[in-house]
């Protein structure tokens, strides 16, 4: 036998009514008017044949009969409620991460896999800027900042210590002039990646007795321009050993100077997030995250 069943609008605008004790209320949770709300109870009752409502001047009340239809009526919905959410998919938690596009494209796509293997139930949107994000502001839910920390209003944890010299293309070299010494790069354009306070050329300078005021310098807006450029042999660029260990394993950037790089006290790829507890996607982002950079590159 075909079950009979009143309208769905009817029996929410019902419980909704019977719930507040006022159409205009009602009418505000569900988003219509007070007169579509009197309309569905009006309805109902016809379809019922009984009233549910004692209507009065500002007010309304319930009838007994009322009073035990929104009993039943809202144990429904709670049942109904209940089973939606026990076959409805998950939702996605969404994860915003701040980086440089460097970063991402040379170390953390390639890995990206193995966290959405990890961790289907995060949704994680890379945005990726050279600016530095307001996570207080909520701009992200979490950084990956270039330097050597110190950021005001955040929490940072060093990530990937990264060491640092001079690289260029073979083509370079074979052009000429050569470098032997640090005095010699003065012969060559220097390729600089714009940032709020440059930090690799003049920490490296500093150290190895290289006048950097002296040099011939191209600002470039990325450290990936910054390659780019410098693969197309046209200037030396700072190679950071965390992005490019490829490059120099398969010959395309060369470290003229040789000997091992240097290794700035702090420098590197920071970990970075909003002072006091964290929420679940973002502890589980940066568990994971750790354990891949303590994996050898």
């Amino acid at each position: 036998m075909p079950r009979r069943l009143p309208s769905l609008p009817a029996l929410r605008a019902f419980e909704a009514a019977g719930r507040h004790l006022s159409f205009r209320r009602a009418a505000e949770e569900l988003l219509v008017t007070p007169s579509a709300i009197s309309h569905q109870v009006q309805r109902l009752e016809r379809e019922l044949g009984t009233a549910l409502f004692v209507r009065k001047t500002r007010a309304i009340a319930l009838t007994p009969a009322g009073e035990r239809y929104l009993d039943g009526v809202r144990r429904a919905f709670d049942l109904l409620a209940e089973e939606t959410r026990a076959v409805r998919a998950p939702e996605r938690a969404v994860l915003r991460v701040s980086l440089l596009v460097s970063f991402a494209t040379h170390w953390l796509v390639p890995r990206l896999g193995r966290f959405a293997a990890a961790h289907p139930e995060i949704e994680l949107r890379l945005e990726p800027s050279n600016a530095l994000a307001d996570l207080k502001g909520g701009e992200a839910d979490l950084a990956i900042r270039y330097g050597t920390g110190g950021w005001p209003e955040v929490e940072a944890t060093l990530l990937l210590a990264d060491r640092i010299a001079p690289v260029v293309s073979p083509a370079l070299l074979q052009r000429g002039p050569q470098i032997a010494t640090p005095a010699d790069l003065l012969h060559h354009t220097l390729l600089l990646s714009y940032a709020r306070e440059p930090i690799e050329w003049p920490v490296w300078s500093a150290a190895h007795g290289f006048d950097l005021a002296r040099a011939r310098t191209l600002m470039l807006h990325d450290y990936n321009i910054v390659l780019e450029a410098a693969l197309a042999g046209q200037g030396v660029a700072m190679g950071r050993h965390a992005l490019i260990g490829e490059r120099l394993r398969s010959g395309a950037l060369v470290e003229p100077l040789g000997g091992p790089p240097f290794a700035p006290p702090g420098l590197g790829y920071w970990l970075v997030t909003r002072p006091g507890p964290l929420p679940p996607p973002v502890t589980d982002f940066t568990d994971w995250i750790r354990g891949e950079a303590a994996e050898p590159a």
